[in-house]
């Protein structure tokens, strides 16, 4: 007779997702992780500080009889927005992950919970490391450039782990791999202008990569060493990603998402606060559902500015 887990797993599957459920345990080596890396310096102090101390490694009161972790890869592609600007029309990338983030962790949290809910299960939210949640699931392995890859899906994908009461009759966790093609292969390393990926260590460099620094606080300027010639997308960057050949198969898998006249463009090179947006465009800039949006005006700025 199948089991509730293996029931779970194939209706995951066949939604075109894919998922891997490990025992709940396992938050002691995820909270080891993080702190193991941070205590061998592999962390600026600032990146940690920013970037690592909002993770929960407790089991969660919603639902203190949880006895897993659910991990979920969700397929997304990437995105394009059109910004007009001094008489050329710029398409500038939005990498996997940014666009609606929020509302897919909300439409697969809310799937699972109709899907564990038939067989009597629950779910709870999570504040976790996903990546090494999902590489240490046996989901994805790890890529040179520090980002997870899941097969079939390349890195254009979205994480999202739940806790259960769901049972784990079996056990998947490993240590972290790194993918087998990273070994002979250096094109992410050669593509990163920054030099975050290198080849002695798994972990980037994450004080310099150029996602960090088009996250943070919108009234944190770039760092001199960032040259404009760098930036390549209007969140994140896509210069691993694009040239790794584990994405050969869904690089161009692209969905074309909103469109900003010269005017509109002109009013966020200006950082004309959100709140005296026209309304028409502050529903444009919601329909792109980034986190980061107030970061957008810096980001563009970077990009445009440069001619």
């Amino acid at each position: 007779m199948i089991s509730a887990a293996e029931k779970l797993l194939k209706d995951i599957e066949n939604r075109g997702w894919k998922g891997q459920i490990v025992p709940v345990n396992h938050l002691t080596d995820l909270r080891e992780a993080i702190l193991g890396a941070h205590a061998q310096g592999l962390f600026s102090e600032e990146f940690y500080r920013e970037e690592l101390t909002q993770f929960s490694f407790e089991n969660p009161e919603a639902l203190p009889g949880a006895k897993s972790i659910i991990v979920i890869a969700f397929p997304v592609p990437l995105h394009r927005t059109i910004f007009h600007w001094q008489g050329k029309r710029w398409p500038l990338r939005i990498p996997p992950t940014y666009v609606n983030y929020t509302a897919t962790t909300e439409v697969v949290r809310t799937t699972l919970a109709v899907l564990l809910e038939r067989d009597g299960y629950g779910v709870a939210k999570t504040k976790l490391p996903l990546k090494t949640l999902a590489v240490r699931s046996g989901l994805a392995e790890w890529g040179r450039n520090n980002i997870c890859f899941v097969p079939g899906m390349g890195s254009f994908l979205q994480l999202v782990a739940s806790f259960s009461d769901l049972p784990c009759l079996e056990d998947p966790w490993r240590e972290p791999q790194l993918m087998e093609r990273c070994d002979s292969c250096v094109a992410c390393m050669r593509k990163c202008p920054t030099g975050a990926i290198t080849r002695e260590r798994v972990l980037l460099h994450a004080e310099r990569c150029l996602t960090f620094h088009n996250e943070r606080d919108v009234e944190i300027a770039f760092p001199p060493w960032i040259d404009s010639a760098w930036h390549n997308a209007l969140v994140g960057c896509m210069n691993c990603q694009s040239i790794c050949p584990e994405n050969k198969a869904v690089k161009t898998w692209i969905e074309e998402i909103g469109e900003f006249s010269a005017e509109e463009t002109a009013l966020l090179m200006e950082r004309t606060p959100f709140s005296q947006l026209p309304a028409e465009m502050l529903a444009k800039l919601r329909t792109l559902g980034i986190n980061e949006l107030q970061a957008l005006p810096r980001n563009l700025a970077a990009i445009l500015n440069r001619g």
